[in-house]
Parts: C-alpha cells; structure tokens; sequence
C-alpha cells in the first residue's frame, strides 16, 4: 500500500511518478524499496489517468441497511425484496468495477 500512496503523493505534488522519485519517496519514509515492485506499479500506471481514477473511486457507494427483526408486510412485500436485490446486484457491480483498480496498485 505504501507505493501506491507514495505514487498520489507524487501526483498531488505534480511530480513525475517514476522509479527514483518513488524510491525516493519510499525511503524518505523509512520504507526499504522494493526495485520489482516499484518497476511494475510505474508500467501499471503508464497511460493511466490518475485524476479520473480517483474521482471515480471517490464515487460514494450506499451500504446496505441492516434491519433488525422487522416483521414482513403483508402486502408488498415480493415487490419490496425484489428492489432490494436489484439494489444490491447494482453495489455489486460498482465494487467489482473497482475492484479491478487494486490490481493496478498490488
């Protein structure tokens, strides 16, 4: 996790995220790089807009509600369970969306 924080501390500085500035960043602090994965996170990120990765990770995602014991109606009920599913399939899908993001960073 640290080299993908030293890569948006890069990015927020406006500094170029290659090896040494992330070896830099690295060992300013205290962390001892790692040359392989430092050398993969910079060609993950090759061509990647970091700008638009972040604002659409930043995406705020609804957390289910728990209900505790609530007794089912009477009427409706079929039709209130079937939009919470579709509810949940739609969370579902934005989490594997970005999901694939922590592949770029390791």
């Amino acid at each position: 996790m640290e080299y993908v924080y030293a890569a948006l501390l890069l990015h927020a500085a406006g500094k170029e995220i290659n090896e040494e500035n992330l070896k830099k960043v690295l060992e300013a602090a205290g962390v001892s790089p790692d040359e392989a994965r430092i050398k993969a996170l910079v060609a993950a990120l090759e061509g990647v807009n970091i700008d638009e990765v972040i604002e659409k990770a930043a995406m705020p995602v609804a957390a289910p509600v728990a209900v505790a014991a609530a007794p089912a109606p009477a009427e409706g009920g079929a039709e209130e369970a079937q939009e919470e599913e579709e509810e949940e399939e739609e969370e579902v899908s934005e989490e594997e969306a970005l999901a694939g993001l922590g592949a770029l960073f390791g």
